[in-house]
């Protein structure tokens, strides 16, 4: 019995040792599936002659599960946003390998918008008024916004629902749990101000025409990295290195273009250079101070 059981758990190893799982948190696991599968099936196309021949897919459902799956060689490459990235680089030893042009761009920025005739012209005017965010994980629709009014000196103020008051002293800022219900909420006057990436402004099923018409934007951040590939810190050499060139020379493989549609109509990856790591860090410190101020 015990030599059987050792070598199923000899066979459980050499199974893991030749898959390449790629992972992302997600609350829907379906939808997520689709995009992250063909990506990885080129990629491990291309890495027979390392041993790798396998593609899993796994999900988690938060950042302190992605964390676990991380630490213990659950998962070896994850896709995410900038914030997440700097959290598993810090809790779990991972590692930024390329950032992705994900829907065609390497970067974004958060915008702040009110109605035309709120009498809001500056940050300072959210003062006693309700701004309203996307949800807690939005990087560019709430931790930025957030970390760019605490920056401004003023106190943020978490309220439950659109129709209650802000103190006279804070921002105070609400979840809409989608951009739609965000720019609605603005448009009707049930909150003062929204805030979200510019890609959310120019899109029609996020803001419809009607609505950014009596609209004006009265703040932008500072450019956000789009997105980023990671990998776990134990990853092997050959198999990191190999997957960083594959990804930064998909953009000229035709073999690898529908999968990059998939991948959330990324165009092409870039390495981390200069102005990149920048970008990261200057997020990082957004970060630090947001975690003071809320």
């Amino acid at each position: 019995m015990a030599a059987m059981a050792l070598g199923d758990a000899s066979a459980a190893d050499e199974a893991r040792d030749r898959t390449l799982v790629i992972g992302k948190i997600s609350t829907n696991p379906k939808k997520h599936y689709l995009y992250l599968k063909p990506i990885a099936d080129y990629v491990v196309a291309n890495m027979h002659d390392l041993g790798i021949d396998r593609v899993k897919v796994l999900m988690a459902r938060d950042n302190r599960q992605m964390i676990r799956y991380l630490r213990s060689g659950r998962i070896d490459w994850v896709t995410e946003t900038v914030f997440p990235a700097i959290e598993f680089e810090e809790q779990a030893g991972a590692e930024i390998l390329a950032l992705k042009w994900k829907k065609g761009v390497p970067t974004y920025h958060s915008v702040f918008f009110t109605r035309k005739e709120s009498g809001v012209k500056t940050l300072a005017d959210l003062v006693g008024r309700v701004i309203a965010f996307e949800d807690p994980g939005s990087t560019s629709s709430f931790l930025v916004p957030a970390a760019i009014l605490a920056d401004a000196g003023l106190r943020l103020e978490r309220l439950e629902t659109p129709r209650d008051a802000a103190s006279a002293d804070a921002v105070g800022y609400v979840f809409a749990k989608q951009e739609i219900n965000m720019s609605t909420w603005v448009h009707k006057g049930l909150v003062d101000a929204g805030a979200f990436a510019n890609q959310d402004w120019e899109k029609e099923d996020h803001l419809p025409r009607a609505f950014r018409a009596a609209m004006s934007i009265f703040h932008r951040s500072e450019p956000i990295p789009r997105a980023l590939e990671i990998v776990r810190k134990d990853l092997r050499p050959d198999v990191k290195r190999r997957l960083k060139r594959l990804l930064l020379t998909a953009h000229e493989d035709p073999d690898a273009a529908s999968a990059l549609q998939a991948y959330q109509k990324t165009t092409r990856f870039e390495e981390i250079g200069v102005d990149v790591r920048a970008g990261i860090e200057r997020i990082r410190k957004i970060k630090e101070r947001l975690e003071t101020a809320l």
